[in-house]
């Protein structure tokens, strides 16, 4: 029984019983640990009074319970005679019963606290109920409020299958969807699959019903008839389904007859459905289950306890008998089957029934959720859940309250742990959770939510399962407009945020949750091209509901301004569409036969098309778009069949009435009075006389200049009567009035636009700014029309900041340059150079200006009857007075005079200038300044002012001085007439001053020209026109002269169209003769649109007007521009263009020059299709008749597939839109492009074409825009691959990656990894610099060149490396066009990095074999010598030169000493040497075995050469390589050209002393080389010694094996290997061991340099020559020590297999365990051995292998083996002796003297105790003390006493 169950889990304390919720006490009884630790298995009862009716549990289980008697009697005695107050003290010991993380199960009997969020975990079991069923996911009603969400991925495997089948086929059977299966109110077992973490922050519960999930717990065995389990149907048989319950190795079978028995609406059951089935009949151990269905009307039966429960796999939805435990405030504690312990939250008690509980009633409850973790388990009592036949209400029965706020709610009770019961008024109870008691950023006070006695809540959801409402007390969401979508109606105005814009439209956040769309066409009132560069991320809007759809969360938005802002009723549904009613409605969509026009929530009309306008329209789409707002009034509506058929006509008439009916007598630029009725902040509101209509007067229409607009406003009083006023704007909102003088002389002159389609391109218009933007500013003109200057067109300076140019209401003169008819918007621009003043405006202004000033300065002094006042306003400028100085500062003086009391007079610095002034001193001073505002008087005391004036003439010259800045005005003074007079400021009206050193200041001089010298209007000052520079000369353009044949340039004439072709139209003029009208003269060039055809437009035979604008000469054709206007043309070119044909336009000339130079580069334009070439493939196009440009092929296409016919892609006149490229007046060129960049960009992609390909370059390329660049081999693909340029050819088209320009030249990329983010790493990586390269490493490259110097390699674009001669190939070359041969330019080749230099950036770079792992780049057939490594070069070089240094010959003879000795003898090889190492094995003695074996070097491969071959023989053939310098020794940069230095040096002439000295080494060399050749022992030196030696001696390996290591040292493997051969085949038979030497040194070989192959052959090929178990044991030694362990352990494998009776195999093989540190594989093979071999060898073996313990692995386990061979064999003397020289090597000294003392009472013969008693006296003269020497010799003298005589003897 318990081998199925849950796996027993150990208790934390022994107070507590596992899966039992009720508290012991503990018990300190070994059993009771025991007991609880298989409780779970067992579960116990006991725990409280069982009635009657439990009786037969009892029984049921008494043999269980048996097994525990003793330890439960006592334990069932406390627990009954504990009182009720014991509560308190079995609540503590709960802590931490199952984990000691926090999450236990005291908490729920501590406090019952309801579910919360945070402690829902995976895995955890829960009731749910639906509560929304989608097509692929259902939303679950969880207890206490949590919701889930179930997946349709989630349902059951078959489900999930037979989805992904139907995804992948067509024809498979049908699926249902969720829909079939769930409904709302359905109540299931689900279980927690995931924990998403949605956005916020907020936890998002993913469920599954996945049986497997579910019944996890469940095991075959544990199944019991009477359960009631859930699972999924998973095929339908004929009598009935089979039943996935999720339980492995069980099949569950439903018969059709139970379900149908049991429905009242019999229906199949489908795949995947979801079934509630009791076990009826469990066979085979719970193999085959047959269940019945149980509906969800029935009630379900009870479980059991004999059904087996245990807490592992509890179910919720099990009904249960339970008793109560123990009542809190909070909850109840309940007990059920028997020992389990639950708890019933406060949400979960039956509230009729709440006051009822009782301890010890019994109750049925219903599982709520299990948690598996903690054990925590959740009941319900609610009747809904466990009454029989009761179904779960989907919604509340008060109807959908969701959003609502309800007033006046009472708290009823408060629990702390989870939060608060409420009553709202209708008694309904409401649940608020302790979250929603505060504010989210607030501390929680639950004391002052109680004392508050009536609340204000928001109901937030209503939760099926708990059938109980959840309510909000915060404050934040309680004032939430729109809570829901349900809030929300069509036709309201609401704010938000802006989220993020998408392709189809923008989403707006309305509220936490709520969402909307504003669709693309909804973003403006037009349509926006680049909406995001007007909306921002965050940024607030206001839109109004288009529609709203609660259930499927859907909300529309509209951004346009028409609808949000309009006035008229909305159309919300067919019934407020009443015909005769006007509302605001969009174009959706544009027919042949009308308009279709939408309204609020779909309600939708067409416009027919004789509605559309009051004049016919044939064509629709020409006049009106989609997304269009327009008024339509509705004629007929039906409501039944939702139809409505609207009018734009009477729409547009009705309005225009009404506005027409109060102001009847208003005209714009009718002169009107009026009075001023009330003064506001920013103007005037008054009344017109005599009709007394109201009107406003904005305070920058008082004046033209922006300084007396505020003087005028603050004078004005309310009564105070206004004359000389304009109306220039009357709307809906009302009329607006100007007395701007200049403004008011263009209404009256009519240099006015009454409406849009009066401006023209050229117009000039008086108008004043409105608004200053970052991007430029509007200019306002008379009848409401605004035009934008653009910040370019602001002004002639550079301007940075567009507010420092004008001001709010400054009177501008602008000129139209741009206009876009579809969206009625104009450019201007306000340049002084591009607009024209009225001649004498300046004049004119200033007269005005001082007007209004006097006007200000009488009407204060005629209102307040101020003296003061008074006497200021007859002061006038120039004027002398008499005045008293009063005191006298830094910055300048102020005096006093007695006519002027109380008014402030005073004089700047500059104007009491080299004048001392004390304070009473009488002056006379001129007066410059009077500001009656202020009441003060600015005078001057300087000489030439105040002396006497002289006269002045008309039109004289003078320098003027200026005395006195005020705002716009400036008082000057003339020369030394001192004469006064005022100008102003800006002598243009739309003059700018971005800098405070443009302005005028006192003290600058100006030239003046007097045009009056006595004006009334400035007092008799005089007027003057002034300016700082002299004058330019205007150009004026001479009159056209007439004559009496042809026509004339701006003749406008009728024309009658002949022929339209696609770039021209023929028309006959009324003299009958031809003219031409060029493409791009038919329609105004704003409205040319992308594509269109503009001649198509005109009609054959259609009369037209056109004016002349240039023509042809009728012989040659030749186009004669506009820059010829004298000449009449036999041949007119003519204009239909309409803003040309206006006589009053500004009709310029205009040269083809001109033109050209107007372009710039970069700028767009429109220009027509006037041939292809396919010469030159270029498209030829026109942008004006004398104007032609060429397109270039790459500046047509963007895909090279369109380069094969690129005409296609353009037609003869088609209008497309082009960028300037390239502009040249001289040769006159104009290059487009028409693929929307104009030039080329770092880190861009474009096309281009190959123009030719060159081995050392690369691919040459020609690019757009007249751009050329190269691609190097190594930015060709991203793998290198051998002959790289081969796949390209010449004039290619390839799209190219631009990497960077250099001296104008481009470096392209073809590699994918540029051109394509998404492409493979690649292979071959792009090396940008020398930092990214490292020492060492393997990297592929193509070869540059080949010179003397080496062979140069490119590693990248930028990177060059060099491979020297000698590193470059394994053969002597001594001429490097050897390898030039072999090596052409481009080969790719693999190449290893030896040093780098990053100074110099110098990389030094190996090809060799050895190095790369590659073949050698030159082949074998050339039959090369191999190159002269290490000594054999050293000799070359001294008989080369025949000189050996006497350091040299004794360095040999040192050498010549070393093979003497007899020893092994390991040598420290250098890192370039052969890397060979041998040694032999020898014969060795007992002793020597005991020692441990010399252990051969290891030489891990590293990254400077590869590792050392070694052979297994008793030399070492590297003896003197030592002295020698690396072969592969990288030279110093500096030397690189030191062949050439030695070469120098050879050619200098010799002393005879050196020829003397050189004659004497050159003999004592000659007598070394023949000592040398006499000794025996020296090794040879070249291949011709070696054959020497090999003549005498063919039978040492030892030679053969020098020869060898001779070859490796040039590394000459095959010569290594040749050698190896003919050593075999020379080598005697009879010579077994020399030839095994051999063969081992060829292993060897092949192991370092050859491949897995060639050594398996050559291994395989000794086995047959030689004594197998040999060479297998010297392959297994080289692999080890060539760390190749994988290999080795292999190889031993076989060994220990076929030689299981060789003992030394087995010693070898634990030998090599023990090295590697693997101790307990060791041991292993010890008793594998002992097995193997034969017992008379197992004491040997045991030994041995304690003895390798001792040495490789741990010597106590040596020293308990040696002890248990030794216990069992005392008289192996042998084996004593062998364990105390181990223990004296590794042993503590207290051990080897109790070894001592064991092996000297040994019942041995006396003369192996005597020699023990030697060693151990040896032992402690070496380590002991004179006292422990003594003690030995005391033992022995007792060992001879007690042996007596015989000892003696």
């Amino acid at each position: 029984m318990l081998e199925n169950r849950a796996p027993v889990l150990p208790l934390i304390e022994p107070c507590f019983h596992i899966g039992d919720l009720t508290p012991q006490v503990s018990n300190t009884t070994e059993t009771t640990a025991n007991m609880a630790s298989v409780e779970e298995d067992f579960p116990r009862g006991g725990t409280t009074n069982k009635k009657a009716t439990e009786s037969k549990i009892v029984t049921l289980r008494t043999e269980v319970d048996n097994l525990f008697q003793p330890s439960e009697q006592p334990e069932a005695k406390k627990r009954k005679g504990a009182s009720k107050d014991d509560s308190k003290k079995f609540k503590k010991p709960k802590t931490g019963k199952e984990k000691g993380d926090g999450l236990t199960l005291n908490t729920a009997v501590k406090c019952v606290e309801i579910l919360h969020a945070k402690n829902v975990k995976e895995g955890m079991l829960m009731l749910g109920c639906v509560k929304e069923v989608a097509d692929f996911e259902v939303t679950v009603s969880l207890p206490c409020g949590l919701h889930g969400f179930l997946s349709i991925k989630n349902i059951c495997d078959s489900y999930t299958k037979l989805l992904s089948q139907q995804l992948d086929s067509v024809d498979t059977e049908e699926i249902y969807s969720l829909p079939h299966f769930f409904y709302p109110g359905m109540v299931f077992r689900c279980v927690v699959a995931k924990l998403d973490e949605a956005k916020g922050g907020s936890i998002s519960i993913q469920l599954s019903v996945n049986p497997k999930l579910v019944n996890k717990a469940l095991t075959s065995s544990s199944l019991k008839a009477g359960m009631v389990l859930t699972g999924c149907v998973e095929s339908v048989e004929d009598h009935g389904y089979i039943t996935d319950i999720g339980v492995s190795g069980t099949k569950a079978f439903l018969p059709k007859k139970a379900v149908t028995d049991k429905q009242s609406k019999p229906e199949e059951l489908k795949v995947g459905q979801y079934v509630t089935c009791q076990l009826e009949d469990v066979k085979n151990d719970g193999r085959i289950v047959r269940l019945s269905f149980c509906p969800p009307t029935i009630a379900q039966p009870c479980a059991e306890p004999q059904q087996g429960w245990n807490l592992t796999n509890l179910l919720p939805g099990l009904q249960v008998k339970a008793t109560i435990k123990k009542v809190t405030k909070h909850g109840l504690l309940l007990d059920f089957l028997s020992s389990f312990s639950g708890q019933v939250d406060f949400l979960h008690m039956d509230p009729e029934q709440a006051s009822s509980y009782t301890e010890g009633g019994e109750v049925r409850a219903c599982l709520l959720y299990v948690e598996p973790s903690t054990r925590l388990v959740g009941l319900s009592l609610r009747s809904y859940l466990v009454q029989p036949g009761s179904r779960v209400e989907p919604s509340p029965a008060c109807g959908d309250r969701i959003g609502e706020v309800v007033n006046s709610c009472k708290v009823t009770s408060m629990h702390h742990m989870s939060g608060a019961m409420l009553e709202l008024p209708d008694k309904t109870p409401a649940f608020v959770h302790r979250n929603h008691l505060k504010e989210s950023n607030e501390p929680g006070n639950d004391n002052k939510v109680l004392a508050i006695p009536e609340h204000t809540c928001r109901i937030l959801d209503f939760s099926p399962i708990d059938q109980l409402h959840f309510v909000s007390l915060r404050k934040s969401v309680i004032s939430k407009p729109f809570f829901r979508y349900h809030d929300l109606q069509a036709g309201q105005i609401v704010e938000g945020k802006v989220a993020v814009l998408l392709t189809h439209g923008m989403v707006v956040h309305l509220s936490g949750h709520i969402k909307g769309l504003v669709p693309r066409t909804h973003l403006s009132d037009i349509v926006l091209k680049n909406p995001e560069k007007k909306y921002m991320e965050g940024m607030k809007v206001k839109c109004r509901v288009l529609s709203v759809d609660p259930e499927n969360k859907k909300l529309y938005l509209t951004r346009k301004k028409a609808l949000i802002e309009s006035p008229l009723p909305l159309f919300l549904s067919y019934d407020d569409a009443r015909p005769g009613r006007v509302s605001h409605g969009y174009i959706v969509c544009v027919k042949h036969f009308g308009c279709i026009v939408r309204f609020y929530n779909s309600v939708k009309g067409l416009v027919p098309l004789s509605e559309l306008s009051s004049e016919p329209i044939t064509n629709p789409e020409d006049v009106f778009y989609v997304g269009q707002v327009l008024k339509a009034k509705v004629l007929h509506c039906d409501t039944e069949k939702a139809k409505m058929v609207l009018t734009f006509r009477d729409a547009v008439a009705k309005e225009t009435e009404e506005i027409r009916k109060p102001q009847i007598d208003c005209e714009v630029g009718k002169k009107l009075e009026a009075k001023v009725l009330k003064k506001v902040l920013n103007g005037l509101e008054v009344a017109i006389l005599p009709e007394e209509f109201r009107a406003t007067l904005p305070t920058m229409h008082l004046s033209d200049h922006m300084s007396n607009c505020t003087m005028l406003w603050e004078s004005m009083q309310e009564g105070d009567t206004i004359s000389d006023l304009v109306c220039f704007n009357k709307n809906k909102t009302g009329i607006t009035l100007t007395k701007k003088p200049t403004v008011r002389w263009s209404l009256e002159e009519g240099v006015v636009a009454k409406e849009f389609s009066e401006i023209t391109v050229g117009m000039q218009l008086i108008g004043w700014i409105k608004n200053i933007m970052s991007y430029g500013v509007f200019v306002e003109f008379p009848y409401g029309l605004v035009g934008l200057a653009p910040k370019s067109a602001m002004t002639d300076k550079f301007l940075s900041d567009t507010t420092t140019a004008f001001q709010m209401g400054q009177t501008v003169i602008a000129k139209v340059t741009n206009l876009d008819e579809e969206k009625k918007r104009f450019l201007v621009t306000l340049k002084m150079s591009e607009v024209i003043s009225p001649g004498g405006d300046a004049q004119t202004r200033l007269i005005r200006g001082l007007q209004e000033r006097r006007a200000v300065t009488e009407m204060l002094a005629t209102r307040d009857n101020s003296e003061l006042h008074q006497q200021l306003a007859a002061l006038s400028i120039g004027q002398k007075l008499k005045l008293t100085v009063d005191t006298v500062k830094e910055s300048g003086a102020i005096f006093k005079s007695d006519d002027l009391v109380g008014a402030s007079i005073m004089a700047t610095k500059h104007h009491v200038m080299g004048v001392s002034l004390t304070s009473g001193q009488k002056v006379t001073a001129v007066v410059l300044l009077v500001d009656i505002l202020s009441t003060s008087v600015h005078v001057s005391i300087l000489s030439k002012l105040v002396a006497k004036k002289k006269s002045l003439n008309e039109e004289s010259k003078y320098t003027a001085i200026l005395q006195h800045i005020d705002k716009d005005f400036a008082t000057i003074s003339l020369d030394d007439t001192a004469q006064l007079t005022v100008i102003q400021t800006r002598s243009h009206l739309n003059e700018t001053f971005l800098s405070e050193s443009e302005k005028l200041r006192a003290g600058m001089c100006l030239a003046v020209e007097v045009i009056e010298p006595s004006c009334e209007e400035l007092q008799g000052l005089p007027l003057v026109s002034w300016q700082r520079t002299a004058p330019k000369r205007q150009r004026t353009v001479s009159e056209n002269q007439s004559s009496s044949k042809g026509h004339r340039f701006g003749d406008i004439l009728q024309a009658k169209v002949r022929t339209v072709k696609p770039t021209c139209i023929q028309v006959t003029l009324e003299d009958g003769s031809i003219g031409s009208v060029h493409v791009s003269e038919v329609v105004e060039a704003e409205e040319v649109r992308q594509g269109s055809f503009p001649t198509s437009s005109v009609k054959v035979g259609s009369v037209v007007t056109a004016r002349v604008i240039g023509g042809r000469e009728a012989t040659s054709h030749r186009f004669l521009p506009f820059s010829h206007p004298k000449f009449t043309y036999t041949i007119p070119e003519l204009t239909l263009i309409p803003s040309k044909l206006d006589q009053s336009a500004d009709f310029k000339v205009v040269t083809a020059k001109e033109k050209l130079s107007s372009y710039k580069v970069g700028e767009e334009m429109t220009c027509f299709v006037s041939k292809f070439n396919p010469e030159r493939k270029c498209l030829e196009v026109t942008t004006d008749p004398c104007v032609t440009a060429t397109v270039e092929l790459l500046a047509m296409i963007t895909d090279p597939k369109d380069a094969s016919h690129p005409e296609k892609l353009y037609k003869l006149g088609q209008a497309v839109h082009a960028k300037v490229v390239e502009v040249t007046s001289k040769p006159q060129r104009l290059a487009l492009s028409v693929t929307g960049s104009h030039k080329l960009e770092k880190d861009s992609v474009t096309l281009g074409m190959v123009t030719s390909i060159q081995p050392q370059v690369g691919l040459l390329v020609k690019l757009p825009f007249g751009g050329t660049g190269t691609v190097a081999v190594t930015d060709l693909a991203d793998a290198y691959r051998p002959n790289p340029l081969e796949v390209y050819s010449k004039d290619q088209l390839l799209r190219f990656y631009l990497l960077g320009n250099e001296n104008g030249k481009w470096q392209l990329s073809l590699r994918p990894s540029r051109l394509n983010p998404q492409a493979k790493p690649a292979k071959d990586a792009e090396v940008s610099s020398v930092q990214e390269l490292k020492t060492g490493q393997i990297i592929r490259g193509y070869v540059k060149s080949v010179g003397e110097r080496g062979v140069f390699i490119k590693l990248s674009t930028s990177i060059t490396g060099r491979a020297e001669l000698q590193q470059s190939s394994k053969y002597f070359v001594n001429n490097h066009k050897v390898l030039s041969e072999h090596l052409l330019p481009n080969t790719l080749l693999t190449t290893k990095i030896l040093s780098i230099d990053k100074k110099e950036e110098l990389v030094n770079l190996s090809l060799l074999p050895a190095d790369t792992g590659k073949p050698d780049v030159l082949p074998e057939s050339l039959g090369l010598p191999l190159r002269l490594i290490g000594e054999e070069k050293k000799k070359h070089d001294a008989t080369k030169k025949k000189k050996r240094t006497l350091s040299e010959s004794e360095e040999k003879q040192e050498e010549s000493q070393v093979p003497k000795k007899k020893k092994k003898k390991k040598t420290v090889t250098e890192d370039n040497d052969s890397g060979v190492e041998v040694y032999f094995r020898e014969e060795e003695d007992k002793e020597d075995e005991e020692e441990p074996k010399p252990n051969p070097a290891k030489v891990t491969p590293s990254s400077a050469g590869p590792s050392r071959l070694q052979v297994a023989a008793g030399f070492s053939w590297d003896m003197g390589l030592n002295s020698l310098k690396p072969a592969s020794a990288d030279k110093d940069p500096d030397s690189s050209d030191g062949e050439d230095q030695e070469g120098g040096s050879k050619a200098q002439k010799k002393s005879r002393h050196e020829l003397e000295q050189e004659k004497k080494a050159a003999e004592k060399a000659l007598l070394q080389r023949e000592t040398e050749l006499m000794d025996p022992n020296l090794r040879p030196q070249d291949t011709v010694a070696f054959e020497r030696l090999l003549l005498a001696s063919p039978n040492s390996s030892l030679l053969w094996l020098q020869y060898m290591a001779h070859h490796l040292q040039a590394t000459q493997i095959e010569q290594a290997r040749a050698v190896a051969e003919r050593a075999l085949k020379t080598i005697s038979f009879r010579e077994e061991q020399e030839k095994l030497n051999v063969w081992v040194a060829l292993l060897n070989l092949e192991n370092m340099y050859g491949t897995e192959e060639s050594l398996k052959k050559v291994f395989e090929r000794a086995l047959q020559f030689c004594e197998p178990m040999p060479v297998y044991q010297q392959l297994a030694d080289i692999y080890a020590k060539s760390d190749k362990t994988k290999e080795a352990e292999g190889l031993y494998k076989t060994m220990v297999k076929r030689f299981r009776q060789n003992k030394a195999v087995w010693l070898s093989y634990g030998t090599f365990l023990l090295q590697q540190g693997e101790s307990d594989a060791a041991s292993a093979v010890l008793q594998r051995a002992l097995k193997s071999l034969p017992s008379k060898e197992s004491v040997d073996v045991i030994a041995k292998f304690a003895q390798l313990e001792f040495r490789y692995g741990n010597a106590e386990k040596g020293r308990t083996m040696f002890d248990k061979v030794l216990t069992s064999y005392p008289k192996r003397t042998d084996l004593w002796s062998v364990f105390i020289d181990l223990m004296v090597k590794h042993g503590a000294q207290k051990d080897v003297r109790a070894l001592f003392d064991r092996v000297i009472h040994l019942s041995v013969s006396v003369k192996k105790i005597k020699f023990f008693f030697k060693r151990y006296l040896e032992y402690e003269k070496k380590h002991g003390s004179p006292q422990s020497i003594q003690a030995v010799k005391e033992k022995a003298m007792e060992f001879v006493e007690a042996k007596g005589t015989e000892a003696a003897n």
